[in-house]
Protein backbone atom coordinates (compact mmCIF):
# COMPACT_ATOMS: atom_id res chain seq x y z
CA UNK A 1 0.00 0.00 0.00
CA UNK A 2 1.42 3.23 -0.96
CA UNK A 3 2.00 5.32 2.17
CA UNK A 4 -0.35 8.31 3.00
CA UNK A 5 2.99 10.57 2.87
CA UNK A 6 3.21 10.32 -0.39
CA UNK A 7 -0.52 12.18 -1.60
CA UNK A 8 1.29 14.76 0.53
CA UNK A 9 4.06 15.40 -1.24
CA UNK A 10 1.87 15.54 -4.55
CA UNK A 11 -0.47 18.13 -3.26
CA UNK A 12 2.65 20.12 -1.92
CA UNK A 13 2.16 23.92 -3.14
CA UNK A 14 5.64 25.77 -4.89
CA UNK A 15 6.73 28.39 -1.62
CA UNK A 16 5.64 31.93 -1.85
CA UNK A 17 7.97 34.29 -3.84
CA UNK A 18 9.83 36.15 -1.16
CA UNK A 19 9.74 39.83 -1.99
CA UNK A 20 12.62 41.59 0.11
CA UNK A 21 12.09 45.47 0.29
CA UNK A 22 15.26 47.78 1.35
CA UNK A 23 13.49 51.03 2.48
CA UNK A 24 13.70 53.27 5.29
CA UNK A 25 10.13 54.24 5.45
CA UNK A 26 9.21 51.53 7.88
CA UNK A 27 5.50 52.33 7.65
CA UNK A 28 5.49 52.10 3.73
CA UNK A 29 7.20 48.86 4.46
CA UNK A 30 4.39 47.37 6.77
CA UNK A 31 1.83 48.85 4.48
CA UNK A 32 3.69 46.79 1.55
CA UNK A 33 4.00 43.61 3.23
CA UNK A 34 0.23 43.73 4.07
CA UNK A 35 -0.75 44.73 0.49
CA UNK A 36 1.14 42.03 -1.20
CA UNK A 37 0.34 39.15 1.28
CA UNK A 38 -2.95 38.45 -0.73
CA UNK A 39 -0.80 37.55 -3.69
CA UNK A 40 0.78 34.96 -1.79
CA UNK A 41 4.00 37.11 -1.79
CA UNK A 42 6.01 36.58 1.17
CA UNK A 43 7.71 39.94 1.80
CA UNK A 44 10.58 40.79 4.52
CA UNK A 45 11.72 44.49 5.27
CA UNK A 46 15.01 46.05 5.92
CA UNK A 47 15.59 49.69 6.91
CA UNK A 48 19.54 50.50 5.75
CA UNK A 49 21.41 49.03 2.94
CA UNK A 50 24.00 47.38 5.83
CA UNK A 51 20.78 45.27 7.11
CA UNK A 52 19.63 44.21 3.43
CA UNK A 53 22.82 43.20 2.06
CA UNK A 54 23.00 41.06 5.43
CA UNK A 55 19.41 39.64 4.71
CA UNK A 56 20.43 38.33 1.14
CA UNK A 57 23.40 37.38 2.74
CA UNK A 58 21.11 34.76 4.90
CA UNK A 59 18.40 34.41 2.92
CA UNK A 60 17.73 33.92 -1.36
CA UNK A 61 14.82 36.12 -2.76
CA UNK A 62 12.84 36.39 -5.57
CA UNK A 63 13.11 39.52 -5.92
CA UNK A 64 14.22 43.31 -4.92
CA UNK A 65 12.40 46.66 -4.06
CA UNK A 66 15.26 48.77 -3.55
CA UNK A 67 15.16 52.67 -2.42
CA UNK A 68 17.31 54.84 -3.68
CA UNK A 69 17.33 57.08 -0.74
CA UNK A 70 18.85 55.11 2.26
CA UNK A 71 20.85 56.21 5.05
CA UNK A 72 24.54 55.25 5.71
CA UNK A 73 24.82 53.14 2.37
CA UNK A 74 22.90 54.62 -0.71
CA UNK A 75 20.22 52.48 -2.73
CA UNK A 76 22.77 52.69 -6.15
CA UNK A 77 26.00 51.43 -3.70
CA UNK A 78 23.62 48.49 -2.62
CA UNK A 79 22.81 47.89 -6.28
CA UNK A 80 25.83 47.46 -7.63
CA UNK A 81 27.26 45.49 -4.67
CA UNK A 82 24.23 43.36 -5.24
CA UNK A 83 24.66 43.22 -8.82
CA UNK A 84 28.56 41.87 -8.85
CA UNK A 85 26.92 38.45 -7.75
CA UNK A 86 23.17 38.29 -8.44
CA UNK A 87 20.90 38.94 -11.09
CA UNK A 88 18.02 38.84 -9.01
CA UNK A 89 14.89 41.19 -10.43
CA UNK A 90 15.67 44.42 -8.90
CA UNK A 91 12.95 47.61 -9.23
CA UNK A 92 14.11 50.57 -7.91
CA UNK A 93 12.42 53.62 -5.93
CA UNK A 94 13.39 57.12 -6.81
CA UNK A 95 12.05 60.59 -5.95
CA UNK A 96 9.47 61.70 -8.24
CA UNK A 97 11.18 64.32 -11.09
CA UNK A 98 14.78 62.70 -10.15
CA UNK A 99 15.31 61.37 -13.41
CA UNK A 100 19.11 60.99 -13.31
CA UNK A 101 18.21 58.31 -10.32
CA UNK A 102 16.52 56.80 -12.66
CA UNK A 103 18.90 56.39 -15.00
CA UNK A 104 21.50 55.88 -13.10
CA UNK A 105 19.78 52.82 -11.69
CA UNK A 106 18.78 51.39 -14.70
CA UNK A 107 22.67 51.55 -15.99
CA UNK A 108 23.83 49.84 -12.54
CA UNK A 109 21.53 47.04 -13.30
CA UNK A 110 17.99 47.40 -11.93
CA UNK A 111 15.06 46.33 -13.78
CA UNK A 112 12.68 48.57 -13.44
CA UNK A 113 11.65 51.60 -11.15
CA UNK A 114 8.97 53.33 -9.89
CA UNK A 115 8.68 56.79 -8.49
CA UNK A 116 7.47 58.26 -4.79
CA UNK A 117 4.19 58.46 -4.46
CA UNK A 118 3.53 55.27 -6.33
CA UNK A 119 0.22 53.43 -6.29
CA UNK A 120 0.65 49.78 -4.82
CA UNK A 121 -1.21 48.79 -7.50
CA UNK A 122 1.38 49.63 -9.96
CA UNK A 123 4.12 48.33 -7.88
CA UNK A 124 1.86 44.82 -7.65
CA UNK A 125 1.68 44.85 -11.66
CA UNK A 126 5.57 45.16 -12.60
CA UNK A 127 6.15 42.72 -9.54
CA UNK A 128 3.67 40.39 -11.44
CA UNK A 129 5.34 41.22 -14.94
CA UNK A 130 8.88 40.19 -13.55
CA UNK A 131 7.16 36.98 -12.06
CA UNK A 132 5.40 36.33 -15.50
CA UNK A 133 8.29 36.67 -17.79
CA UNK A 134 10.34 34.16 -14.98
CA UNK A 135 7.79 31.44 -15.03
CA UNK A 136 7.31 31.44 -19.13
CA UNK A 137 11.01 31.32 -19.26
CA UNK A 138 11.04 27.89 -17.08
CA UNK A 139 7.99 26.72 -19.17
CA UNK A 140 9.87 27.39 -22.43
CA UNK A 141 13.52 26.11 -21.81
CA UNK A 142 14.00 27.01 -25.22
CA UNK A 143 17.25 28.42 -27.07
CA UNK A 144 17.63 31.14 -29.87
CA UNK A 145 20.21 31.31 -31.75
CA UNK A 146 21.62 34.13 -33.93
CA UNK A 147 25.40 34.32 -35.49
CA UNK A 148 27.51 33.50 -32.80
CA UNK A 149 25.46 34.94 -30.36
CA UNK A 150 22.93 31.73 -28.31
CA UNK A 151 20.15 32.20 -26.02
CA UNK A 152 19.20 29.58 -23.06
CA UNK A 153 15.66 30.88 -21.88
CA UNK A 154 15.48 28.49 -18.74
CA UNK A 155 18.50 29.98 -17.60
CA UNK A 156 18.61 33.32 -18.75
CA UNK A 157 22.15 32.96 -20.21
CA UNK A 158 23.70 34.38 -23.31
CA UNK A 159 27.04 32.41 -25.12
CA UNK A 160 28.99 33.78 -27.84
CA UNK A 161 31.72 31.51 -29.29
CA UNK A 162 31.67 29.45 -25.80
CA UNK A 163 32.11 32.35 -23.79
CA UNK A 164 29.19 33.34 -21.41
CA UNK A 165 27.40 36.88 -21.21
CA UNK A 166 25.85 37.52 -18.15
CA UNK A 167 22.54 39.40 -18.33
CA UNK A 168 19.46 40.73 -16.24
CA UNK A 169 16.70 39.21 -16.74
CA UNK A 170 15.27 42.51 -18.26
CA UNK A 171 18.20 42.73 -20.34
CA UNK A 172 18.26 38.92 -21.44
CA UNK A 173 14.50 39.55 -22.30
CA UNK A 174 14.91 42.47 -24.14
CA UNK A 175 17.75 40.65 -26.63
CA UNK A 176 15.65 37.41 -26.70
CA UNK A 177 12.91 40.04 -28.60
CA UNK A 178 15.61 40.93 -30.98
CA UNK A 179 16.97 37.54 -31.37
CA UNK A 180 13.35 36.20 -32.23
CA UNK A 181 13.46 38.97 -35.32
CA UNK A 182 16.60 39.17 -36.34
CA UNK A 183 17.31 42.17 -39.21
CA UNK A 184 13.56 43.34 -38.31
CA UNK A 185 13.15 46.83 -36.38
CA UNK A 186 10.87 46.04 -32.81
CA UNK A 187 9.14 49.13 -31.90
CA UNK A 188 10.02 49.97 -28.45
CA UNK A 189 6.31 49.74 -27.53
CA UNK A 190 6.60 46.46 -28.48
CA UNK A 191 9.75 46.20 -26.16
CA UNK A 192 8.20 47.54 -23.42
CA UNK A 193 5.06 45.41 -23.11
CA UNK A 194 7.05 42.24 -23.90
CA UNK A 195 9.93 43.22 -21.70
CA UNK A 196 8.73 45.50 -18.65
CA UNK A 197 4.74 44.38 -19.24
CA UNK A 198 3.64 48.51 -19.58
CA UNK A 199 3.34 50.79 -21.87
CA UNK A 200 5.86 52.76 -23.47
CA UNK A 201 6.02 56.64 -22.44
CA UNK A 202 6.90 59.31 -23.90
CA UNK A 203 10.24 60.23 -22.43
CA UNK A 204 10.49 57.15 -20.80
CA UNK A 205 14.25 55.93 -21.49
CA UNK A 206 14.06 52.38 -19.57
CA UNK A 207 14.43 50.84 -22.63
CA UNK A 208 16.76 52.58 -24.50
CA UNK A 209 19.03 52.37 -21.28
CA UNK A 210 18.53 48.46 -20.88
CA UNK A 211 19.71 48.37 -24.80
CA UNK A 212 22.83 50.56 -23.76
CA UNK A 213 24.01 47.97 -21.26
CA UNK A 214 23.17 44.89 -23.69
CA UNK A 215 25.30 46.64 -26.05
CA UNK A 216 27.99 47.08 -23.57
CA UNK A 217 27.72 43.93 -22.24
CA UNK A 218 28.54 42.26 -25.72
CA UNK A 219 31.42 44.80 -26.64
CA UNK A 220 33.27 43.57 -23.44
CA UNK A 221 32.83 39.79 -24.40
CA UNK A 222 34.17 40.49 -28.29
CA UNK A 223 31.31 40.82 -30.16
CA UNK A 224 30.55 42.90 -32.97
CA UNK A 225 28.06 40.63 -34.93
CA UNK A 226 25.39 40.73 -34.33
CA UNK A 227 25.19 44.10 -33.46
CA UNK A 228 22.07 45.90 -32.46
CA UNK A 229 21.03 48.84 -34.28
CA UNK A 230 18.64 51.89 -33.33
CA UNK A 231 15.85 53.37 -35.65
CA UNK A 232 14.97 56.51 -34.81
CA UNK A 233 11.59 57.18 -33.31
CA UNK A 234 10.64 53.76 -34.17
CA UNK A 235 12.82 50.86 -32.26
CA UNK A 236 15.81 48.99 -32.47
CA UNK A 237 16.61 46.12 -34.55
CA UNK A 238 19.47 42.87 -34.46
CA UNK A 239 21.17 43.12 -37.24
CA UNK A 240 23.70 39.91 -38.59
CA UNK A 241 25.43 41.47 -40.89
CA UNK A 242 26.61 44.77 -41.71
Amino acid sequence: MTPHTNCLAMNTKPPDPKILIIDDDQELGEMLKEFLAPDHLDVSACLSGEDGLQAMRDDSYDLLILDIMLPGKSGLDVLKEVRRGSDIPIIMLTARGEDIDRILGLEFGADDYLSKPFNPRELLARIKAIMRRARSDERQGSRVIVGVLELDARSRRVNAGGKSIRLTGTEFELLRCLAESPGTVVPKEQLSQQVLGRRHMPYDRSIDTHISNVRGKLADAGVDHPSIQSQRGVGYVLLVDE
